[in-house]
C-alpha cells in the first residue's frame, strides 16, 4: 500500500484470517480497527496489537446495526471477514447461520455506505460453485448450493452486487478455497482439516478422513489470501471493482495426499508420526467432491501472484503449530 496512512476496519479481526490482515496492515502503519464479538475469534490472537495506538478493539456484533456503524466511523476501507464459517454448522443451525452471514452482512454493507467508506472488500467462499462439477472453478460459472452456509455466502455476492449498482458503493468479493496457516484453531466441532489433523498427529491420534481420502481441494495458504485482499483495497482498475474474484493458488490436492505430507512434515520434529495410521469414515453430507480454483481473473485484474505452493505453505504452516501449539 502507499505510504499514506489508511483506516481500516477488519469486522472478525480476532479470528483466524482477520487477525492476519490486522497484523500485515498495522506492520505497513495504518490504522485497523478491529470488531469481533469472540464467537469463534480469540482475544490471543490480538493480544500483540492491542498496545499499538494504530490498533483499536471494537467487542461487538454485526447483528447489531448500531454496533456496526460505531465501527465504520471515519473508516477508508473495510475488510469483512466476520462470519459463520462451516458447512456442518450451518447444517445444524441455518437460522444463526443466516442471522450472522446475511443480515450482519446487510447491517455492515448499509453502515459502509452510510458511512462513506471508499470500498468494501468482503470474504466470499469457494462453497458457492455448489453441484457445479465443472473445474476448475471459473467465476461466472456456480452451480446450485449443497449447504445453508453456501447459500448466505451466495447472498452475500448478490447483496455486495445490488449496493455497488444502486448506491455507488465499491465492493469486490473473494471467494476464499480452503485457507489455511499460522493461527487457525484446531479446538472444537467445526475446526478445519488442516489444523485438526496436525493437532491429532502431534498426539499421535489417528484422524479421520470423510469418505476415501480422494475428494480434492485447493488448499490456500493464509499468506496468499492476505495478498488478494491488499490488491483489492489499493487497484485503481475500474475494471477489477464490483465483481468477485477466487481466492486460490490454482492447483488441488486430495485429502490423502495431503494427509501424506502433514505426516511427512511433522515426523521431523517428531519421527513416531511417520507410524500414525489414518482411519476413513462416511463422506460429510454438503461437501463438494473436487475444488480447483482458475485464479486467471485475478491475476489478469489485480495482478494477483501467489507466492505460496500448498507444501509450501503446509512446511511453514507445520512449524508454527509445532512451535505454538505442541
Amino acid at each position: 500500500m502507499s505510504s499514506t496512512q489508511n483506516s481500516i476496519l477488519i469486522t472478525g479481526g480476532a479470528g483466524f484470517i482477520g487477525s492476519n490482515l490486522c497484523e500485515y496492515f498495522l506492520e505497513k502503519g495504518n490504522k485497523v480497527t478491529c470488531l469481533d464479538n469472540f464467537a469463534t475469534g480469540h482475544k490471543y490472537n490480538i493480544e500483540p496489537f492491542l498496545k499499538n495506538p494504530n490498533f483499536r478493539l471494537i467487542e461487538g456484533d454485526i447483528r447489531n446495526i448500531e454496533t456496526c456503524r460505531i465501527a465504520v466511523k471515519d473508516i477508508d476501507y473495510v475488510l469483512h471477514q466476520a462470519a459463520l464459517g462451516s458447512v456442518p454448522r450451518s447444517i445444524n443451525d441455518p437460522i444463526t447461520s443466516n442471522e450472522v452471514n446475511v443480515s450482519g452482512f446487510l447491517n455492515m454493507l448499509t453502515a459502509s455506505r452510510d458511512a462513506g467508506v471508499k470500498r468494501f472488500v468482503y470474504a466470499a467462499s469457494s462453497s458457492t460453485y455448489g453441484d457445479s462439477e465443472s473445474l476448475p472453478k471459473v467465476e461466472d460459472k456456480i452451480g446450485k448450493p449443497l449447504s445453508p452456509y453456501a447459500i448466505t455466502k451466495y447472498v452475500n455476492e448478490l447483496y455486495a452486487d445490488i449496493f455497488s449498482k444502486t448506491y455507488g458503493l465499491e465492493t469486490i468479493g473473494l471467494r476464499y478455497f480452503n485457507v489455511f496457516g499460522r493461527r487457525q484453531d484446531p479446538n472444537g466441532a467445526y475446526a478445519a482439516v488442516i489444523p485438526k489433523f496436525v493437532m491429532q498427529l502431534m498426539k499421535n491420534e489417528s484422524p479421520i478422513i470423510n469418505g476415501d481420502g480422494n475428494f480434492s481441494r485447493d488448499f490456500t495458504y493464509i499468506d496468499n489470501v492476505i495478498q488478494m485482499n491488499e490488491l483489492a483495497i489499493t487497484t485503481q482498475n475500474n475494471a477489477a471493482i464490483n465483481t468477485v474474484y477466487n481466492t486460490a493458488f490454482g492447483d488441488r490436492t486430495t485429502l490423502n495426499d495431503m494427509v501424506f505430507y502433514l505426516k511427512k512434515y511433522l515426523s521431523e520434529f517428531d519421527s513416531k508420526i511417520a507410524d500414525v495410521n489414518i482411519i476413513y469414515g462416511p463422506n460429510r453430507v454438503g461437501d463438494i467432491p473436487h475444488s480447483l480454483a482458475s485464479i486467471d481473473k485475478a491475476k489478469q485484474l489485480l495482478n494477483y501472484n501467489p507466492k505460496f505452493s500448498f507444501q509450501d505453505g503446509l512446511k511453514v504452516a507445520v512449524k508454527w503449530y509445532w512451535e505454538n501449539l505442541k
